[in-house]
């Protein structure tokens, strides 16, 4: 058996969201599995660390596939024509991204449509690209598999596909996050918060992050409670960045809100570990990926009640609408002041990310794959 993986986002210092779960997925699908070959498709000079085991066999084509034209050109022509060449039993793609005209069978991993729901969340290139090509790769995938059941709506809702072909795989949980002991927590607070106490947000700096919305409820939150927690943004910018730098000056904020910029897992894990509470209020998630890191370091949460969030955070987080500004504040003023309240999150969260595991992922990820070269 033979099977081409689109590895195009295993990116050595640069896993993202999907980037882990192509990583962790695949790094036991593969080790799991020695009777079979995979063929993993690069778009630049790979890492020998993605490389789990000698079924493994890389390739590289071009071009560098980081822009919707080049998209175009790396799967519909590049892909394509090697999938055609080679006729693999199966090509799995873990974005969703899948070749139009090739009679090999397709396996697609679909994270989320937020680009069909929030169009302006994307540049416009990318959206439009999005939302013409996705609905394409769905139906043209032999079988699919989303991170939540919410994604999972979603999808069949907006694309018109039946619900059975459509597996729901959770993400797991990075070992590298665990709880903090006192003393590295004092640790954390001094190098990233001024050895202040701190609430933190964990992930990219992106509009449909809610970002402007929890900087508007931290600022009422600091004036009605005259507390020294601070806010910590711990993730790359992406874009929206200026309009989010100018509220932190006109609201006099700058030794208030923290930004980190992208850390390594090491620093990763201990700005969450060090955290009074994890605030993620995203309007749109197919999953929320920090939510389960906190649970993990227990860090109590404060999260939003739309989308997957409610699916992933169980009873282990304060709900608040993310577009209600002051739901958000009471919930920081709650969690600021009320260590009982924290351990009862904690607590729970210890028990909801039982359900998370990156083995789980891998095992019902392999059975999908399976069931599309049936």
């Amino acid at each position: 058996m033979q099977i081409v993986v689109n590895a195009r986002l295993l990116l050595p210092d640069k896993l993202d969201g999907i980037g882990w779960f192509t990583f962790q997925t695949l790094k036991r699908i593969t080790v799991a599995n020695p009777d079979v070959h995979f063929v993993f498709l690069f778009d630049r000079p790979f890492s020998e660390e993605f490389i789990f085991s000698e079924n493994i066999t890389p390739i590289v084509l071009s071009p560098q596939a980081r822009h919707p034209i080049l998209y175009h050109l790396w799967f519909q022509q590049s892909v394509k024509n090697l999938l055609n060449r080679m006729k693999p039993d199966l090509f799995f793609s873990p974005d969703g991204f899948l070749v139009l005209n090739t009679e090999c069978k397709q396996h697609g991993v679909i994270h989320d449509i937020n680009f069909l729901h929030h169009p302006n969340d994307v540049r416009w290139l990318t959206s439009i690209y999005y939302n013409k090509y996705f609905p394409l790769f769905a139906k043209r995938a032999n079988r699919l598999a989303t991170v939540s059941e919410f994604s999972k709506k979603d999808i069949v809702n907006n694309y018109q596909i039946n619900e059975n072909k459509i597996d729901v795989v959770y993400n797991g949980i990075n070992e590298f996050f665990k709880p903090l002991s006192e003393s590295d927590k004092t640790k954390a607070r001094q190098i990233f918060a001024n050895g202040e106490e701190y609430f933190v947000y964990v992930g990219s700096i992106l509009p449909r992050k809610n970002i402007l919305r929890l900087l508007e409820a931290f600022s009422i939150f600091k004036k009605e409670s005259k507390s020294d927690t601070k806010l910590i943004l711990a993730g790359r910018p992406y874009w929206g960045l200026q309009k989010i730098n100018e509220y932190i000056r006109k609201n006099k904020l700058e030794k208030d809100i923290l930004f980190t910029g992208r850390l390594d897992n090491k620093n990763l894990a201990m700005v969450l570990g060090g955290a009074k509470a994890m605030t993620y209020v995203p309007y749109y998630e197919g999953f929320g990926i920090p939510l389960i890191e906190a649970m993990q370091a227990q860090v109590p949460i404060i999260t939003s009640n739309v989308t997957s969030l409610p699916e992933i955070a169980g009873e282990a987080a304060i709900m608040v609408n993310p577009n209600q500004v002051n739901e958000i504040k009471d919930a920081m003023l709650k969690m600021d002041s009320d260590e009982n309240l924290r351990n009862k999150l904690i607590a729970k969260g210890n028990r909801q990310k039982e359900i998370f595991s990156w083995d789980k992922t891998a095992e019902l990820l392999w059975e999908s794959m399976k069931k599309s070269m049936r």
